[in-house]
């Protein structure tokens, strides 16, 4: 996260970021931030991060990345938010991930259009493309 948001920061963008009291006591928040939040607890960190976001794009990443994006997919699936979801898949990170979608949607525990809910960028100018349609 801390490349992706130097890269964006060198760019003259805009980085906000949202890490909860514990993290942020580490020192693992990043210091040169556009906006930083801080929150007390994981839960808050990713409801303010689904309310300020206009979309949602995992990386490759580990469990954390996991939870957060699904989070985002099952609340789609309730109508809690219609913002984009993209996996933005390197070298086909993601692709045991959408074979499980599909393995779930055969065996009639996901229903097609819930699925189709995230989309698969091979690039970042195909996620920015998503993200903006």
């Amino acid at each position: 996260m801390g490349a992706v948001a130097d890269a964006v920061l060198e760019a003259g963008g805009r980085v906000t970021g949202v890490i909860p009291r514990h993290l942020a006591r580490d020192e693992i928040a990043h210091g040169g931030l556009s906006e930083l939040f801080v929150v007390e607890t994981m839960q808050e960190r990713k409801t303010l991060m689904a309310t300020l976001a206009g979309g949602f794009v995992a990386l490759p990443g580990g469990i954390g990345t996991l939870e957060e994006i699904i989070e985002m997919l099952s609340w789609s699936q309730l109508g809690l938010h219609d913002k984009p979801l993209v996996l933005l898949d390197v070298d086909g990170y993601w692709d045991p991930l959408l074979a499980l979608f599909e393995h779930s949607i055969g065996e009639g525990f996901i229903a097609p259009q819930h699925a189709a809910l995230i989309e698969r960028a091979t690039s970042v100018g195909e996620a920015i493309g998503m993200l903006t349609a």
